[in-house]
């Protein structure tokens, strides 16, 4: 998928993580979201590549990075720590960040805790944390259920779903499309199921969720008084559960200084069903 790119593992901030780079020009960091890996990226970082460097990690608890034990390994503050090491690490003083899902999460938090890093953000679906959590509505609950079970105490979620990963990991990338698992890369699919057919990987993830809860929401309301300041891009499926049940821009306008907004054709997967106006969108922002 990356046929062009070198794959390999950092140890940073007390944790391994997996990475691919490649290209050259300035720096764009590419962090997914749950349930998949770097590998969803794999139709949109080599086109990036011709004129950036880009580097496509997993997140602690997903893919091949580590998965220490213990929920308050896993918020996003520590996610984001992970990736400004791994970025300074590999030589990056200052870059562009893009993030989708958990990995939009962690930008979020890496552009108010490392905003000198962090040359312009792009946030692709989601709403803010703490605006999600505190004003929790039917609509959202229902689609977005997950956030609640798989913050459920161990063993429990990762008992039920360890029965049939499979079944219910595609579950969630089916149900919050456009289409089912029909537009996905069967490429990329088998490269998602390799990754939460782990049993290490299935506890990460709840991890992830479990510090959502237990440890960001109480940050992110501590930070409400801050704005991010860098430039910021924030994409959203216009057929998928954030923009039925929100106006995704305006759940950001007060968070982000300076901000472009763009709905793109599909659901919340949008970069693996249409990645060409995904990466026609990045361009266009990379680029200004």
């Amino acid at each position: 998928m990356f046929d062009t790119f070198t794959a390999d593992t950092a140890h940073v901030n007390g944790t391994d993580i997996a990475y691919v780079t490649g290209g050259d020009g300035p720096p764009v960091l590419l962090l997914h979201g749950f349930p998949q890996t770097h590998a969803m990226w794999a139709h949109v970082a080599p086109a990036l590549a011709q004129t950036c460097t880009v580097v496509c990690a997993d997140l602690r608890g997903y893919g091949a990075s580590g998965k220490p034990v213990g929920t308050e390994h896993y918020s996003f503050r520590e996610m984001g720590r992970d990736m400004a090491a791994l970025m300074a690490h590999l030589g990056h003083d200052r870059f562009d960040l893009v993030g989708h899902d958990r990995g939009a999460r962690t930008a979020h938090r890496m552009a108010l805790d490392h905003a000198d890093a962090i040359s312009s953000v792009t946030l692709m679906d989601i709403i803010p944390t703490q605006m999600l959590l505190d004003e929790l509505t039917t609509k959202v609950a229902r689609a977005y259920y997950h956030w609640f079970f798989l913050a459920q105490p161990a063993p429990l979620p990762e008992t039920l779903i360890g029965h049939d990963p499979d079944q219910y990991f595609q579950s969630c990338l089916g149900g919050w499309g456009d289409s089912g698992l029909a537009g996905f890369d069967h490429v990329q699919l088998d490269a998602y199921r390799a990754a939460w057919r782990d049993p290490d990987t299935i506890r990460g993830m709840c991890s992830d969720y479990r510090a959502a809860i237990d440890h960001d929401l109480a940050l992110d309301r501590a930070d409400l008084h801050r704005q991010v300041t860098c430039p910021a891009l924030v994409l959203y499926g216009a057929d998928g559960p954030m923009a039925r049940a929100y106006d995704v821009p305006g759940t950001w306008a007060g968070r982000l200084a300076d901000m472009r907004a763009q709905a793109i054709p599909g659901g919340h997967f949008m970069v693996d069903t249409n990645p060409d106006e995904t990466l026609a969108a990045l361009q266009g922002f990379l680029a200004r």
